[in-house]
């Protein structure tokens, strides 16, 4: 395929992908066709077919193109805790703070009474593999010694919940929530002083360069994120 028909070829999907985002949150997912997906797209039926068979296929596409972040961060270095832990936190504020990710959660959440197979698809097809990521590198931590953490699976849920508490929810219930860089870039730099003060080996953490002792409840690196 040459590039200009690549080209056509990702506009097309981008549109037919953007056009089912806004039906199902519209109209719901069971209450949507793929036919009505095709003339909101501007493409012909046929197209739609050849590329998602079915809404599921359609749905699937959208939950992995929502959860494909822009940017990779480098080979993160377990000997490094505190760099690799802000690196994750980047990509995943990033991911949280795109327009479709709020857009989806509501979807699988209307339809859960009805089509409760969404949210699981939406769990397993964009959540986990990046939690996956989180909990590996924390295990690779522990194996390095540079943190200690018994529970890798709890470990990333409080990492990834810290960032999502502020970064996501809010967003659901209050549609101007909207915060500067700086601000989620702090929430990120706290999840990860965090993470260390609860997990660091030392008294003072060689990732993150602070002591336990320097959060203190007056320290702003110990306010919450």
């Amino acid at each position: 395929m040459s590039p200009f028909h690549e080209r056509v070829a990702a506009d097309k999907r981008a549109a037919i992908l953007a056009a089912a985002t806004a039906l199902f949150g519209t109209q719901g997912f069971a209450r949507t066709s793929l036919a009505q997906v095709a003339a909101a797209a501007h493409v012909s039926r046929s197209t739609l077919f050849k590329r998602f068979p079915t809404k599921d296929a359609l749905f699937d596409a959208i939950v992995a193109d929502v959860w494909t972040p822009q940017t990779r961060p480098a080979e993160l270095d377990p000997a490094d805790p505190g760099a690799g832990l802000r690196a994750l936190g980047t990509v995943y504020a990033e991911l949280l703070g795109r327009p479709g990710m709020a857009a989806l959660f509501r979807l699988v959440i209307s339809e859960a009474p009805t089509s409760p197979e969404l949210g699981r698809r939406q769990f397993d097809l964009g959540k986990m593999p990046f939690f996956e990521e989180v909990r590996g590198y924390l295990e690779a931590t522990s194996r390095a010694g540079t943190l200690e953490v018994e529970d890798p699976t709890m470990a990333a849920t409080q990492m990834l919940g810290m960032i999502s508490n502020f970064v996501l929810w809010p967003r659901m219930f209050l549609p101007d929530w909207d915060p500067e860089a700086g601000e989620v870039a702090r929430a990120v730099e706290e999840a990860a002083l965090t993470m260390s003060a609860r997990y660091g080996r030392d008294e003072r953490d060689p990732g993150c360069g602070r002591s336990r002792a320097d959060l203190s409840p007056t320290d702003p690196g110990s306010s919450p994120g």
